[in-house]
């Protein structure tokens, strides 16, 4: 199982904290001029290979990801002509409607209208005499 780059990262800094104590102890009991212990150098290595896989991971994550492939969509098949409808029978065209009077005018209105009071009052006139 492949170790995530979130952890490599971790376990370089506790290695370095180990590498740092480690040579911390060999400076303090023998001092500085000495050689760097098996314990040492094995940190050491381990910090190389671990820095050296963070650096690979880094690397493949800028590498361009596969796509994933569209599916194909299936041609319809083309459908089948309609059958042609029979032509409709032609209509036979409407009578001629009588030719109505013009419309009449505003003031052929006012003067029937008052044509119509007048014969209303006398007519209403000859009933109360009657």
């Amino acid at each position: 199982m492949p170790i995530r780059t979130a952890t490599l990262t971790h376990q370089i800094q506790k290695n370095g904290a180990r590498l740092h104590l480690a040579m911390m102890n060999r400076v303090h009991m023998q001092g500085p001029d000495q050689p760097p212990s098996e314990h040492e150098q094995a940190l050491l290595e381990e910090r190389r290979l671990l820095k050296l896989a963070r650096a690979k991971r880094q690397a493949r994550a800028k590498l361009p990801k596969p796509k994933a492939v569209r599916p194909a969509k299936e041609a319809r098949p083309p459908k089948a002509p309609k059958a042609p409808k029979a032509p409709k029978a032609a209509k036979e065209p409407k009578e001629a409607k009588a030719a109505k009077g013009h419309k009449p005018s505003r003031a052929d209105k006012l003067t029937k209208k008052a044509e119509n009071l007048e014969a209303a009052k006398k007519a209403a006139k000859k009933s109360a005499k009657t």
